[in-house]
């Protein structure tokens, strides 16, 4: 049976300061994800749901703060094939949160931000026998990440303008 996390991490600075980044992704999943209960019902939402109102740039936001609980679970010696999972929950929820009307309904069901602290969570409590992601895939990971995020904000804009030329008939 894995034992649960004890050991400090070389990276973030021991097992006191793994706690603390723990607690600022929690707070910050939360920010992202339930921070606003909807009154009358069991569900909340989040900033991440409100910036999806703002056309690109609030998809655009979100993903990157969505990156940095990915790049902080790397520091925190996450293996590859789990950041991977994470990255594809914030691709998921970028696309579909980018078609309107569907893509707000849908940040209040799901929640990557919410799955991947369990991701992180699972790890640190039974860390599998598995190799840490290195340097280079970490950068390369983020970095695919956020190219992902920016291209999917250009084409949204770029189609809200398109659609707003259209009507305006120009």
């Amino acid at each position: 049976m894995p034992q649960p996390y004890s050991n400090p991490s070389p990276i973030s600075g021991g097992k006191n300061s793994d706690a603390a980044t723990l607690e600022r992704l929690r707070k910050l999943s939360n920010l992202l994800d339930n921070a606003i209960p909807i009154p009358g019902t069991s569900l909340s939402i989040g900033l991440d749901a409100i910036l999806g109102l703002l056309p690109a740039g609030g998809d655009l936001l979100g993903g990157v703060l969505s990156a940095y609980i990915v790049f902080a679970s790397a520091r925190l010696g996450l293996p590859k094939e789990t950041l991977v999972r994470m990255v594809l929950n914030i691709v998921f929820d970028t696309v579909v949160g980018t078609v309107p009307m569907l893509g707000d309904l849908f940040d209040v069901a799901w929640k990557a931000n919410t799955k991947n602290m369990e991701l992180l969570e699972g790890h640190l409590k039974y860390p599998q026998p598995s190799k840490k992601a290195d340097r280079l895939f970490v950068i390369l990971l983020l970095a695919g990440l956020i190219l992902f995020v920016i291209a999917v904000a250009v084409l949204s804009a770029t189609l809200i303008g398109a659609i707003v030329r259209l009507i305006a008939g120009r």
